[in-house]
């Protein structure tokens, strides 16, 4: 049996110490840090949101060598580049299967190849479309198969737990039959609220600094 569960949220920024820094502004935390994404040439941050759960502050790794192909997240798309560059921003959300290859099959939408992600010694495997583009405007999640132990819970038991729970993720897209649709499709649709709205992600998040909203 395919199961999927919430395993992430993903923080885009231009730079990861303006990441580090808006999230600690509206969290009140200082996100740890994470590691380095050869094949990509991104590096992130991560720490626990509860029951399984984590987030992630991502940003173009200006040390790392060009990759040979488009990052991950649309990270080199100049529409998101240009939104990045704002704030950061809350730009898609990931779930975690016992079956990515299954998942990929049932999704009535293209969630793109499944490729190998590496940060240190973990490895994983992820969906990442080869235009680097995110199904449904980063409405529909990445779809993520952790190895070996992490398979079941993912890796955010390892991580830094800073007081911060993920309450609610609300899916908001002008029309939302075909995202419920989508979701629906991989087993998604308990793992967050879909609403009808102009296009965009929102995570509220109880925190040292109250609850708060990341868009």
């Amino acid at each position: 049996m395919i199961t999927c569960q919430l395993d992430h949220l993903v923080v885009a920024a231009a730079t990861l110490d303006q990441g580090v820094a808006y999230l600690e502004e509206k969290l009140g935390v200082m996100v740890p840090q994470g590691g380095n994404h050869p094949l990509m040439g991104t590096h992130n941050r991560l720490m626990q949101l509860g029951d399984g759960a984590f987030l992630e502050v991502i940003a173009i790794d200006p040390d790392a060598a060009p990759p040979g192909r488009a990052r991950w997240y649309a990270l080199d798309d100049p529409a998101m580049q240009a939104r990045i560059a704002t704030r950061p921003a809350l730009i898609t959300w990931v779930v975690r299967t016992n079956d990515i290859e299954g998942a990929v099959r049932m999704s009535s939408v293209l969630p793109g190849p499944v490729i190998e992600g590496r940060r240190g010694d973990l490895v994983w495997q992820i969906t990442v479309p080869d235009d680097g583009s995110m199904p449904e405007d980063g409405l529909f999640p990445t779809l993520i198969q952790w190895p070996g132990a992490l398979k079941e819970d993912g890796p955010a038991p390892n991580m830094a737990n800073l007081g911060c729970t993920l309450e609610t993720l609300t899916l908001f897209q002008s029309g939302p039959a075909r995202l419920r649709a989508a979701l629906n499709s991989v087993g998604a649709e308990r793992l967050a609220e879909v609403e009808d709205g102009p296009s965009r992600l929102e995570a509220r998040i109880a925190c040292p600094k109250g609850l708060v909203t990341l868009d």
